[in-house]
């Protein structure tokens, strides 16, 4: 069965991709063994993240839009909160970018945090690597915007760009240290605002630090996702970055979080909050409680 789900993916199935997604998602029985089979893929992966309002949805619709006009076709996974109630994914972003909803060339499928507290989704990897089975040209994540926890999509992501608006200085500092750590390109959106200009170079400015850790300044781009001004500057900095990725040392780093995150994950399988809770309660009543001890015991 999964043997011909793969066969249905690689061939352009696009609604056995929908459905094995969802099997993964929910992880369904068996689910791992067609992750077992999933071949090696280069297919790029683009990471757009950034604090909510600063039009990332908008740069996704207009970045696909170049992408098309080239001919590529795209995968696009979208990061949304979650509902309370059902897990669901709060913001649909079939709706935000609904003019690409019936494109044969597009796949856009929104995932719920489900509680992540790094804003990507628990099953993000497998997704990803299931969706490169298919053949997409590109694929873009792009993730709810939760501040310098977000990371964790540096693991993820071929290039990540980092997406601000002018009035974005506040934010700016906090997310500084993040920041600093994943971003391979600034975007400027919304640079039709006043004050964009003098942003730029106050960015330009505080980042100076990290520069010197990188062997080209950090490109930082002005961007009006809504007018498409300088989605095609951007999407040349993409590819750019993304050909030197393919070959250079960052391809094996990516990897290595990636394996890193899932053996993490492999190995926490089974452990219960609630039932550790309880029997640490129990041991500590009996006095002479220490964690560490009872951390290598178990």
């Amino acid at each position: 069965m999964w043997n011909e789900y793969l066969q249905e993916i690689k061939s352009g199935n696009i609604k056995t991709l929908a459905r094995t997604i969802s099997l993964v998602e929910n992880e369904a029985e068996g689910y791992e063994q067609l992750l077992r089979l999933l071949p090696q893929e280069d297919t790029r992966v683009i990471g757009i993240t950034g604090p909510p309002g600063a039009g990332k949805s908008t740069l996704v619709d207009a970045l696909i839009g170049e992408l098309v006009n080239d001919g590529k076709k795209v995968g696009v996974i979208c990061v949304d909160p979650s509902s309370p109630f059902n897990m669901g994914a709060v913001l649909g972003d079939r709706i935000r970018m609904s003019s690409w909803y019936t494109h044969p060339g597009v796949f856009i499928r929104s995932l719920a945090t489900r509680g992540s507290m790094g804003g990507l989704h628990p099953k993000i990897i497998e997704i990803t690597d299931l969706m490169k089975a298919f053949p997409f040209d590109h694929i873009i994540l792009e993730t709810v915007g939760v501040g310098q926890s977000e990371i964790e999509i540096a693991g993820l992501a071929d290039v990540t760009v980092v997406v601000l608006v002018p009035e974005g200085g506040d934010e700016v500092q906090t997310m500084k240290a993040g920041l600093m750590e994943i971003a391979d390109i600034f975007v400027v959106n919304k640079a039709d605002r006043p004050g964009a200009d003098l942003f730029v170079r106050n960015l330009r400015q505080m980042f100076a630090p990290a520069f010197s850790n990188h062997s080209e300044e950090i490109p930082v781009l002005k961007t009006v996702a809504a007018e498409k001004t300088g989605i095609v500057e951007l999407n040349g900095a993409i590819s750019l970055l993304a050909a030197n990725t393919k070959s250079g040392d960052k391809k094996f780093w990516l990897l290595a979080e990636r394996a890193y995150y899932l053996m993490e994950q492999q190995r926490m399988k089974g452990v219960n909050k609630q039932v550790l809770r309880k029997v640490i309660e129990a041991e500590y009543q009996l006095g002479n409680f220490n964690l560490y001890r009872f951390i290598k015991d178990k």
